[in-house]
């Protein structure tokens, strides 16, 4: 396994992060140890989790927030294993029904931050971010909660997630203004269809030194060899379904492609964004111990210049960063 800063912080996390929201709803304890174990005999050393995760992203369901980190607690709580782990978790999502239980408030980052330390039964969680932009809320109020958690020594780093590349400027212009660090990591959705993040989010993150945790980097299923899947007689979602439709000639050529590397589309899918200097880590978010065991090829694959050019025809992005992507 490789490691690399995070960010401009001082901190190493493998080159891949083991992502748990499918803990709890499509995962069960018994397979989410198996995957954490296995994780951490691979060198995986970063495991990423949010409060709402584990089930139906709602608080008004019976069960709909807190599984995954409870699972990720159990699993710490055997002992030996919290301290050998970079774990991360977020806060903005509702937790509750009541009109301070999400949004980013210093009161309810206060509680939020509490509740996430109980399920997950540790003192300390390494990287806390937030998993939205919360445009009600200004720095000052947000910065000085965060300050406070570090200061207690509850959280080491801030990270955002979802934050537009103006969003990322303001957050750090305003944490400079404070003498603080501000944030270290943006999780972002990027993948090799969806590269909107590549006209301003991704100069943002090289500017200010953010370290960029893509999720969902196989297009939630799409660049995991879809369409040989549906020949192989697997049921596809109508999520699925639609994208194959709209996106058949490129995902042929992908696939073909991919055939002639002797690759996993998944594989590839992965070793294109760890091309990326900015990248630090994509999210992986394996269902059992056999897709994580395959994910972990893509650290093997080195992607010539020939097949990156390739793989810009078939998945072409804005055309670079703005404001040279569309203007003279």
């Amino acid at each position: 396994m490789r490691y690399v800063n995070l960010g401009r912080s001082g901190l190493k996390v493998s080159r891949l992060c083991l992502g748990t929201m499918n803990f709890g709803e499509r995962t069960n304890d018994t397979d989410s140890f198996r995957i954490m174990d296995d994780a951490l005999d691979a060198g995986i050393n970063f495991i990423d989790t949010a409060d709402v995760y584990g089930g139906p992203q709602s608080p008004t369901m019976e069960k709909g927030f807190g599984i995954s980190e409870e699972i990720i607690g159990r699993w710490i709580e055997q002992g030996g294993r919290r301290e050998r782990i970079v774990l991360a978790t977020k806060v903005y999502q509702p937790m509750g029904l009541g009109p301070n239980d999400r949004r980013l408030s210093a009161y309810h980052i206060r509680k939020a931050c509490e509740d996430s330390l109980r399920r997950l039964k540790t003192d300390h969680i390494d990287l806390y971010q937030m998993h939205h932009i919360d445009r009600n809320t200004r720095w000052e109020e947000i910065w000085q909660a965060m300050e406070l958690l570090v200061q207690q020594g509850k959280v080491l780093y801030v990270g955002s997630s979802n934050f537009a590349g103006w969003d990322i400027a303001t957050a750090q212009a305003a944490a400079s203004l404070r003498h603080f660090m501000g944030l270290v990591a943006e999780q972002s959705l990027y993948n090799l269809s969806a590269r909107t993040v590549e006209l301003e989010v991704i100069p943002a993150c090289r500017h200010y030194g953010l370290g960029l945790l893509p999720w969902s980097p196989l297009g939630g299923g799409l660049l995991g060899g879809v369409l040989q899947n549906v020949r192989d007689g697997r049921r596809a979602t109508p999520r699925i379904t639609q994208k194959i439709t709209q996106y058949r000639e490129q995902l042929q050529a992908y696939e073909a492609l991919c055939d002639d590397l002797g690759e996993r589309p998944a594989d590839v899918a992965l070793a294109w964004l760890l091309h990326n200097p900015v990248v630090t880590a994509p999210i992986i978010g394996p269902r059992t111990p056999q897709q994580l065991t395959l994910a972990l090829r893509a650290l093997d694959i080195s992607l010539s210049d020939d097949t990156l050019r390739c793989l810009d025809e078939i998945w072409p992005g804005p055309g670079g960063e703005a404001p040279q992507a569309y203007a003279w």
